[in-house]
């Protein structure tokens, strides 16, 4: 509790704190005198001592050892949850304490009390200090040992456990594990540790075994069923490089997120979790990129259109961290946005929230939310996804993805939005699907109408050579597209389909051994996206780097090991066949489309319209053709989504190879 007064801020300690404060001195001033009587004792055996006088320096030296604790800060420590540094604190304090008490003794004619007293009573007071405020771990500790020497094996328990980490988090881990688990439940083998001065050494009675490239012997030979990775901020190819080991084995591999966020100190709760996909990725993401300027979307009322979805959640939770005036909150799946909101209001303020149950490819829906809440900047994030089904139904992907898109594009030049913003896919690159044709028509669209705005806008950052590529100044609305690859985690993609194929035993489907796709966190694609949104200078195209490419069976493997299975006999692996409208390898650009750095490492901004295209480009006949498009839909007796695919092709083949855009207006 802090007090400020007149510029000095005061710590006023809680009542309960000093309650425990005195209860801890009252009990150290035993042990101090318990360690002054033995020293005292053992001394007088052979010289006679006074025991009045000695009696005197008694409490002499309890005033200053425990005055001594007292500002070293023993008292204000919670002893439940400190490491081997309380034990350096301790140690400090009476040896200030010896200091001053040795002085004293030496200046004094006769002597108090011999000097070896003086000497034996601290150091018997500092093991009584230690060992009380240390007593569980010791107890449980030696009970753990000695269980292992009686027995000459470890505990009999239903699972044993390897931690890999002896770090402060590791032994904080181990500590809260004893406590939790009963011995008969959980055994804790040991820990894996590179650190060749810990290998060998004890940590809470627990032996650190070796390091990571023993981890397929040791849990062979220890009979380990549970392998936890418990070290703080590892780095993502560390982090690879250790499962790599653990995947040899047959044990169940978790991990603890953040040991020191995570853990409850009052009901002593361990949590862990399996290994995530995202793990695998093991990117780290930077909140803000110092030398993107992030301020055009601070403090701005900012419309995010799919937002129940993975994309549009993600964007919602991270678009809070910039002051918003407003967030609409846009989508057409009532429960979806109901459980947004009411995860948004537990974290954020109620009223800078605004869900709209609106559908974006009606204009009676959407068109009132402008008027109304006149939005800044606009994340496009809704659209049908799942490439097989639209393939069923290319007339949905039609109204949603483009007609969706090109009202809210419309909408928002009408309404001098600042930045519009599409979520595009890998997918729209020579599209092979509806859904891709669909996407990229929606890139077409945003080119078309930033070539029919009135350039009177200026954007920010843009790539490193500081120019758009296509003209001095920016459209009045910053049109931008931004492409990346799968989602981790997203609903319906490979990675939650595969945990569910896992739980209930199998057997995981992948469509084809050899199929591989782009993958990154919804969270490291979100940052992106919004960085992206301050680079753009208009009518721009940008797609994120996605690492390296996965195959998907490589992935359904590992996932599978790290559940301690084996694939092909504990899980089986099915391939069935390239479903309609996929692809065997994705692209993330057109070899035409001559990728350049921006001043973000992980974004690329594509030179998609070239002079030459743009010339020949002519945005309203686009438009035109696009709106009839909109109008006639397909023909609904087509089989499958071949014949929309090739109408959707023929809005865009032009303009993607360079050539223009050269329908006949009939």
């Amino acid at each position: 509790m802090l007090k400020q007064s007149r510029g000095i801020i005061h710590t006023t300690i809680p009542r309960h704190h000093v309650k425990h404060a005195i209860q801890s001195a009252l009990a150290d001033v035993g042990i101090v005198l318990l360690a002054y009587i033995a020293a005292f004792s053992a001394r007088a055996v052979s010289v006679p001592l006074d025991f009045i006088q000695g009696t005197e320096f008694f409490i002499f030296a309890i005033i200053i050892i425990v005055g001594s604790l007292y500002v070293f800060g023993v008292y204000h420590r919670i002893w439940s949850r400190t490491s081997g540094h309380g034990i350096t604190v301790i140690i400090s304090a009476v040896l200030a304490a010896t200091v001053v008490m040795v002085a004293f003794t030496l200046l004094l004619e006769p002597r108090p009390i011999p000097l070896s007293v003086v000497l034996l009573g601290n150091t018997l007071s500092v093991s009584g200090l230690i060992a009380v405020r240390f007593r569980s771990r010791l107890i449980s500790g030696a009970s753990w040992r000695w269980r292992v020497i009686w027995n000459h094996e470890f505990p009999k328990a239903k699972t044993h456990a390897l931690i890999v980490g002896a770090g402060e988090s590791g032994q904080i881990l181990a500590w809260r594990m004893k406590h939790r688990f009963p011995s008969n439940d959980l055994s804790i083998v040991g820990f894996i540790d590179d650190d060749k001065n810990k290998q060998g050494m004890y940590i809470e009675g627990v032996r650190v075994l070796a390091g990571r490239e023993d981890i397929p012997r040791l849990v062979e030979a220890y009979d380990v069923d549970l392998i936890i990775v418990s070290i703080h901020n590892i780095p993502g190819p560390e982090f690879r490089a250790i499962l790599s080991f653990c995947e040899r084995t047959k044990a169940r591999i978790k991990v603890i997120p953040d040991v020191f966020e995570h853990m409850n100190a009052k009901t002593n709760t361990v949590l862990l979790r399996d290994v995530q996909a995202e793990d695998l990725l093991g990117r780290s993401i930077v909140s803000r990129h110092e030398a993107v300027d992030l301020t055009p979307i601070v403090r701005k009322v900012i419309m995010v259109t799919g937002a129940a979805g993975s994309i549009g959640s993600e964007l919602c939770r991270q678009i809070m961290d910039y002051d918003p005036l407003k967030v609409i909150v846009v989508d057409n799946n009532e429960s979806g946005l109901h459980d947004l909101i009411t995860e948004l209001e537990s974290k954020f303020p109620k009223e800078r929230l605004i869900p709209v149950l609106a559908d974006i490819s009606v204009d009676e829906s959407i068109k009132p939310v402008f008027a109304r809440y006149n939005p800044e900047i606009i994340f496009h994030a809704a659209a049908y996804k799942h490439v097989p089904m639209l393939e069923y139904h290319p007339n949905e992907a039609l109204r949603v993805n483009v007609g969706g898109t090109l009202r809210l594009a419309e909408l928002a030049r009408a309404h001098h939005v600042e930045r519009f913003v599409l979520i595009s896919t890998d997918k729209a690159v020579n599209p092979s699907s509806v859904m891709g044709a669909s996407k990229h028509v929606c890139e077409v669209i945003l080119h078309a109408l930033s070539q029919q705005g009135s350039y009177t806008g200026s954007g920010t950052n843009g790539s490193t050579n500081g120019t758009n590529g296509n003209h001095a100044s920016a459209p009045q609305t910053l049109f931008t597209s931004v492409r990346f690859g799968n989602v981790l985690g997203s609903r319906g993609s490979v990675v939650p389909t595969f945990t569910r194929q896992i739980d209930v035993g199998g057997p995981v489907t992948v469509t084809h051994p050899n199929m591989t796709r782009y993958f990154m966190s919804t969270a490291e694609a979100v940052n992106l996206v919004i960085h992206a949104a301050c680079l753009t200078n208009g009518d721009d195209i940008f797609i994120l780097k996605m690492g390296e490419v996965v195959r998907i069976v490589d992935l359904a493997e590992r996932m599978i090991r790290l559940r301690g299975l084996r694939p092909y006999e504990d899980i089986d692996i099915k391939f069935t066949h390239i479903r309609p409208g996929e692809k065997m390898h994705e692209e993330l650009y057109d070899t035409l489309e001559n990728p350049v750095e921006t001043l973000h490492p992980n974004i690329i901004k594509l030179n998609t319209w070239t002079e030459a295209n743009t010339s020949a480009f002519n945005a309203p006949l686009f438009l035109q053709h696009v709106r009839r498009l909109l109008k006639e839909g397909f023909d609904s007796g087509a089989a499958n989504g071949s014949e929309p695919l090739a109408q959707l092709h023929e809005l865009t083949a032009a303009t993607s190879s360079g050539q223009g855009y050269t329908l006949s207006a009939d």
